[in-house]
């Protein structure tokens, strides 16, 4: 699986005016990426911000590419539990849309976003963030410093902008 696995990690708060600027330079590296290096399965992290970007624009392209598989990887099955009614509905739609979902436990633990992370990482040969590389804190810092220690190819879309 590792070699045609791309997994995607990113910040949270996405700014308005670059909100379609990411969703097309996602679309345009992952079809880079299924076209390329034959990449199938692509994993997300179910968070808000740039995960349910990924998720809208990887919902978009299986309908041109319906081998592709789409991953949920989620820190505990509460995840959403504050998320405000907006949030929720595309949350739920993601679990109806994807292939596969894997909660790592039951509730929500000071480290089950990390493990949720390091989830991610594991058998990915690529990643598509939307990195600020200035933030050296939190965890697509986090993620991000893994994948390299682990010498996965990444494509950060913020240095795009």
């Amino acid at each position: 699986m590792e070699e045609k696995t791309c997994f995607f990690t990113g910040h949270r708060n996405i700014v308005k005016k670059d909100y379609e600027r990411i969703c097309y330079l996602t679309k345009v590296i992952v079809e880079m990426l299924i076209q390329q290096k034959g990449v199938t399965n692509f994993k997300i992290g179910g968070a808000r911000g740039f995960d349910s970007i990924v998720f809208l624009v990887l919902l978009e392209l299986k309908n041109i590419y319906p081998h592709i598989k789409l991953i949920l990887v989620l820190p505990c099955k509460d995840q959403n539990l504050n998320w405000c009614k907006k949030d929720n509905e595309l949350y739920y739609k993601i679990l109806e849309n994807v292939n596969e979902v894997i909660y790592l436990q039951e509730e929500y633990t000071k480290d089950c976003m990390l493990k949720r992370n390091d989830k991610l990482i594991e058998n990915s040969s690529y990643c598509v963030t939307f990195f600020r590389e200035h933030i050296k804190r939190g965890g697509t810092f986090y993620t991000i410093n893994r994948a390299i220690k682990k010498d996965i190819k990444i494509y950060n879309i913020f240095n795009c902008l």
